[in-house]
């Protein structure tokens, strides 16, 4: 019995030392970033600023934390904050079909900075031109200084599967290569018992994968 109580009574113990490190994080949302920081800091948490955006906030005020209010933490845990850049509104320009450079400028014009630049491959859009904005040029309010924007990277690059080649005598390969815009690439002589000499017996790339225009295909052929 006795050996059972001081059991229990460690887990406890041990229980409440881990509790002991743990603190629950305060709402800053509102606070001015001074203030934010130390009223966590009397608590053991740190706090980093992880982006400014517009908001009817003041300047320098917390509008959104991470750990949300409530929760429990362990102690030198951060604690992310979002600060209001204040309220603004901004015409955000239209930089659609524009060069990167070019928008890049525009931007900086209007008071804004480029944010995310993703890239993709378009039909009928130029390389390096601007295919999409967010936020669009129709949103007057930035609630962020920063436009994201999706670059093109020119036309698809074209492709194709690559054809079955096994059993075909060279030239029948070399017909079939041509048509789909692929080209020889070493060829090798082995000896394989029970196929026809001069036939294909091995390719590379394989049947069926990827291949683009004037790549080279490895041939090894019977002998």
């Amino acid at each position: 019995m006795l050996a059972a109580m001081a059991f229990l009574s460690a887990i406890i113990t041990i229980g409440l030392a881990i509790r002991g490190r743990e603190v629950a994080v305060p709402d800053v949302v509102k606070m001015k970033a001074q203030d934010a920081a130390a009223r966590l800091g009397g608590l053991g948490l740190e706090m980093k600023i992880e982006d400014r955006v517009f908001s009817e906030l003041p300047a320098e005020s917390v509008v959104r934390q991470s750990p949300r209010a409530g929760e429990n933490v362990k102690r030198t845990q951060r604690v992310h904050v979002l600060l209001s850049l204040g309220p603004q509104k901004i015409i955000v320009p239209a930089v659609v079909n524009k060069n990167l450079r070019r928008a890049r400028i525009e931007l900086l014009q209007a008071g804004l900075q480029v944010g995310h630049v993703s890239s993709v491959h378009s039909l009928g859009i130029e390389t390096d031109t601007v295919a999409e904005q967010d936020p669009g040029s129709q949103n007057a309010t930035a609630r962020s200084p920063r436009v994201n924007l999706l670059v093109s990277l020119g036309e698809p690059e074209k492709a194709y599967v690559m054809p079955e080649l096994l059993g075909l005598t060279l030239s029948e390969a070399q017909r079939r290569l041509a048509a789909a815009g692929l080209v020889f690439g070493q060829i090798t002589t082995v000896a394989v018992a029970g196929q026809a000499q001069g036939g294909v017996v091995q390719q590379w790339p394989v049947h069926g994968m990827r291949v683009t225009p004037g790549a080279k295909v490895e041939l090894q052929v019977g002998e």
